[in-house]
């Protein structure tokens, strides 16, 4: 006869550890709500964007907003970006403030291009109309003040994206 083997069971008590209540003289602040927090800020600066772009879909309007803000976001640096970010609803907030700042600042041709390269089947064409209808609806959000100091950040050219006449004098 062969003996059957059992695998051996080993029971592992509950427990007993538990970290103890805090006491009543915690206190833990509460999560910083943006300004213009929540979906609903979020929503409405999509619905912008749908609007002056005249897209057919929240969800192309949407896609346009991530790619243009993302894109905008490395090349907006410190108090404007931080500012810029205080300024935006939080979901844009977050795409604005995740980008690694450029290392080179592009033209607005060259940004307008970036921005191509990144939406498929977009040409500069339909990549400029893209930017301008997010970067357009940007200073009645944030104020026309924050829009001026961003736009100081950057070469020329960036004004009419922002729908802004560009004054600067020509080199």
């Amino acid at each position: 006869m062969s003996a059957t083997t059992v695998p051996s069971v080993t029971t592992v008590p509950p427990a007993t550890t538990a970290f103890p209540p805090p006491s009543p003289k915690t206190v833990i602040p509460a999560p910083q709500h943006h300004p213009r927090g929540g979906d609903d800020a979020w929503t409405e600066l999509v619905e912008a964007v749908r609007e002056s772009g005249q897209y057919t879909t929240r969800s192309e309007a949407e896609r346009v907003t991530r790619i243009v803000l993302s894109a905008l976001g490395g090349h907006v640096i410190g108090d404007e970006r931080v500012d810029l970010a205080r300024a935006l609803p939080e979901e844009a907030a977050r795409v604005v403030a995740g980008q690694i700042p450029v290392t080179r600042r592009l033209t607005a041709a060259e940004f307008v291009e970036s921005v191509a390269a990144r939406i498929e089947g977009a040409t500069p064409a339909t990549a400029r109309w893209d930017v301008s209808s997010v970067l357009s609806v940007l200073p009645r959000l944030i104020g026309n003040d924050l829009v001026t100091r961003v736009l100081a950040q950057l070469p020329a050219g960036y004004a009419l994206l922002f729908g802004r006449a560009d004054l600067s004098p020509a080199s």
